[in-house]
């Protein structure tokens, strides 16, 4: 791994050798700049951030990268269609103002998206230079430039003008990534907006699902800022569907449409024995103790966690790879990565795997966990495993795991996190028995206007599609958000 000091070393070697009017050859041959980033034995004992972000030159390098195509394919791999080589363009020429007000007429959080969304199976993916070296790693880093621009700007970013006040009320359930994108763009068309949220924190999975060494809080806070200085009002430790129901909402409180952002947060276990033990979690138990409570934090948090020593995490998604990471910097002595099939068919992103492994995190492949052992005081004390093998490909187009009778084996282990999905919170649905969920309970929407079978009720995000992604989620919001506004405009 190179250091954060050759990587800026090398970008201005390069810089110094371009052309001032670079052509589409010498575009290509740039070789792809490198993420700084802390040292794996150092950042395993903290909770900053380990990727560093580029520095100017590091980024006028990547942009130089950018072959500025006509057809602009990689704006059709981006939910929120951000207009990308139009503000890498402006990267090029130093205009960094310029560049993050393309990107926030399409998204309001440059900087969490360039850190977290997976550009590599989104924009990234219908790169042409990607496509020309056949190497999806070779593409531009389009994420990367947009961390960049954000962090540049910081508190110079402008905000969206807001029209006219139409006098109507918009009430957004949950303050994740599908509903901040709905509320600033119900809030730009001139319309009141409330955000309900069950927690004391706003953010949703932003502030509860994404560890610090991530997504740093205070990106999540910065951001949240910018809806508030719109105008947009937040009330916090209200839980919708108990403190109020979506009825009363449009009844007797007076809005005039609802959007439920509530995300998928109810865990999936695996209904095997042992599974009520004391010291087994949930990956989104486990990470909100550190991320939204800051247990890692035992000077100051007053929130406890179970101090561990070797660790299993049973899944292979980005939830897996954050709680194993997480549970390294707690302290845990070893962690390992229970997976059913291989690394290559893992749905994380490959480089939260290759960070975790860089870490120190064991990837214990085409293996199944059939039961959890504990002692006499109810803790675990090991795991029972069964070797599989890759058979025929499933539904989802990766070969499914066929379990080898007779191959098991036991490991030590004295905490188990699960993290194999979540499923959609039901109490809006039990107490708004008109809104229609299919047999998973995620809320049945009208696929052009995310309208649910409750009229003036609109729903988008995790609630809608399952798990997804952040910017998947931006996207519905703001499709919902363009659907609300012209609902309103008939209504008023």
């Amino acid at each position: 791994m190179k250091t954060p000091e050759i990587i800026e070393k090398e970008a201005r070697e390069i810089l110094s050798s371009l052309p001032e009017t670079p052509s589409a050859k010498d575009r290509a041959a740039i070789p792809p700049q490198a993420m700084p980033q802390q040292d794996p034995a150092v950042r395993i004992h903290n909770m900053s951030e380990v990727a560093l972000g580029y520095t100017e030159d590091e980024a006028l390098v990547e942009a130089n990268r950018c072959l500025q195509c006509r057809n602009k394919p990689c704006v059709q791999g981006c939910p929120v269609g951000i207009d990308i080589p139009a503000f890498i363009h402006r990267i090029t020429e130093r205009d960094y103002a310029g560049a993050m007000d393309i990107i926030q007429e399409s998204s309001l959080l440059p900087a969490i998206c360039g850190r977290v969304c997976p550009q590599e199976n989104q924009c990234q993916l219908h790169c042409t230079v990607g496509r020309m070296h056949k190497d999806i790693d070779k593409a531009v880093a389009i994420g990367r430039l947009e961390r960049f621009v954000a962090d540049h700007q910081g508190d110079e970013a402008k905000l969206p003008q807001i029209a006219p006040d139409t006098g109507l009320k918009v009430a957004v359930v949950g303050s994740g990534p599908a509903s901040i994108a709905c509320a600033a763009d119900v809030r730009r068309a001139g319309h009141s907006v409330t955000v309900f949220e069950a927690l004391h924190k706003m953010g949703g999975v932003l502030s509860y699902g994404i560890p610090e060494f991530r997504l740093p809080k205070r990106l999540v806070d910065k951001e949240l800022s910018k809806l508030e200085a719109m105008g947009i009002d937040f009330e916090r430790n209200v839980l919708i569907g108990r403190t109020r129901t979506i009825r009363e909402l449009m009844e007797e409180d007076g809005y005039d449409a609802v959007f439920v952002g509530t995300g998928a947060g109810l865990p999936k276990f695996m209904n095997i024995p042992g599974e009520n033990l004391i010291s087994v979690f949930s990956a989104n138990e486990y990470l909100t103790r550190s991320n939204l409570m800051k247990a890692y934090d035992t000077e100051h948090a007053l929130t406890p966690y179970f101090r561990s020593h070797r660790v299993a995490v049973f899944g292979g998604g980005n939830v897996a790879m954050d709680a194993a990471r997480t549970a390294l910097r707690l302290g845990a002595e070893t962690v390992d990565i229970v997976y059913r099939r291989t690394r290559e068919e893992m749905p994380a992103r490959k480089e939260e795997v290759e960070h975790a492994v860089e870490e120190g995190c064991n990837l214990r492949t085409l293996s199944q966990p059939v039961e959890i052992l504990g002692d006499e005081n109810g803790l675990v004390k090991g795991v029972v495993i069964r070797r599989c093998e890759l058979g025929e490909p499933d539904a989802s187009g990766r070969r499914a795991p066929v379990e080898i009778p007779g191959s098991d084996y036991t490991v030590e282990y004295d905490t188990v996190i699960v993290s194999i999905g979540n499923a959609s919170n039901p109490l809006i649905k039990k107490t708004t028995p008109e809104i229609e969920t299919n047999r998973r309970g995620n809320f049945i929407v009208d696929e052009k206007t995310n309208e649910t079978s409750m009229k003036g009720v609109f729903a988008g995000g995790d609630i809608v599609l399952g798990a997804a992604t952040v910017i998947l989620a931006m996207g519905q919001g703001r499709k919902a958000a363009a659907a609300i506004n012209e609902y309103l405009r008939e209504k008023k």
